[in-house]
């Protein structure tokens, strides 16, 4: 057995983003759905500073980053929206706390990752802080303090709950594959080598000291082995991308204990199958794998396939609600 932080059963949950700008509502959304797993919400509606790239570089410690025309670029002072993202993000910690007075389950928060971060944030010259060593190595350890001051202050709003930290890394592929494009947009950065990019994620896991920690992804080839090498204990990712090529590292995750977070609900407005139909592909990898039906409500937390920041209002809510059904199908009717 590893020494990874234990996830607890937990049927259901969101990703993180929703439509609308109102912090209050999203927090009751984010509450009432999910009873035994809310999550702090985000709302990338509000414009810059509450995006995850912003919303995160608005966490940095002893970092800035300000809004250039190419996007988020580091800067020497916290300015304006350094300013605007701590606001936003402190509205939505008020709003929070209001309704989840006496919780003591658990309850997720979302930050993006260290390597997604140096994809998207610039440096001076305009180039992704992943261009330069150094850079990358600075930004993770000014991420990783940020976070520990981050998880102080939502333990103290909120002091019974449980918490559990989810790194948002769409880019982690495309960092390891030297996919992500130059400013000039003609060439691709190198790829990082998996060692460094392990033991970064790594220090960054290490600061939710005892605390589970989460990696999502929403992009094709999430790399399992290399994130629970890293010490996370559940991956989030979009159940439609696997393949079968994907059958033999989840069934190593299962039986290594790294929960599965199966974004199974389409994160955009369609027409959504019964609950039990939104979980047959979980129950046929399974029969595939070979692993005991009776694993699965302990194995398996249901969520959307990504945010929801492009649903309707609407679609979001039917959308948690659905999520939460399917996960008790699943729990009800393992085979």
């Amino acid at each position: 057995m590893n020494d990874t932080p234990h996830l607890p059963p937990a049927l259901a949950t969101g990703i993180g983003s929703l439509p609308g700008t109102d912090a209050r509502e999203a927090a009751k959304a984010a509450t009432g759905s999910f009873e035994d797993f809310p999550h702090l919400p985000e709302l990338p509606a509000r414009g810059p500073g509450a995006d995850m790239i912003g919303r995160t570089a608005g966490l940095l410690v002893e970092l800035y980053a300000r809004v250039e025309p190419s996007g988020w670029r580091i800067g020497d002072r916290p300015g304006r929206d350094t300013r605007r993202a701590r606001s936003w993000l402190g509205e939505d910690l008020d709003a929070l706390e209001e309704f989840t007075q006496g919780y003591e389950g658990l309850l997720k928060v979302q930050a993006v990752g260290p390597w997604t971060l140096a994809a998207a944030l610039e440096l001076k010259n305009g180039e992704a802080a992943l261009s330069d060593p150094g850079a990358c190595r600075d930004l993770a350890a000014s991420l990783a303090e940020g976070l520990r001051l981050h998880l102080e202050e939502v333990r103290r709003r909120v002091p019974g709950a449980r918490f559990v930290l989810q790194l948002d890394e769409p880019s982690l592929t495309a960092v390891l594959r030297g996919q992500v494009r130059t400013a000039s947009g003609y060439r691709t950065h190198r790829a990082v080598d998996r060692q460094t990019v392990e033991a970064t994620l790594r220090d960054v896991v290490g600061v939710h000291d005892g605390g589970p920690v989460v990696v999502h992804s929403c992009a094709p080839d999430v790399p399992f082995a290399l994130l629970r090498r890293a010490g996370v204990a559940g991956i989030s990712f979009d159940f439609s991308l696997l393949t079968e090529r994907d059958d033999e590292v989840i069934g190593e995750a299962v039986e290594g204990g790294t929960r599965l977070f199966t974004g199974v609900v389409p994160g955009t407005d369609a027409p959504l199958s019964d609950p039990a139909g939104s979980v047959m592909g979980v129950r046929t990898l399974w029969r595939r794998l070979g692993l005991r039906p009776g694993l699965l409500p302990e194995a398996v937390t249901i969520t959307p396939a990504c945010g929801l920041a492009g649903a309707s209002p609407g679609y979001a809510r039917s959308a948690y609600a659905h999520c939460v059904r399917a996960a008790r199908s699943l729990a009800d009717n393992p085979e």
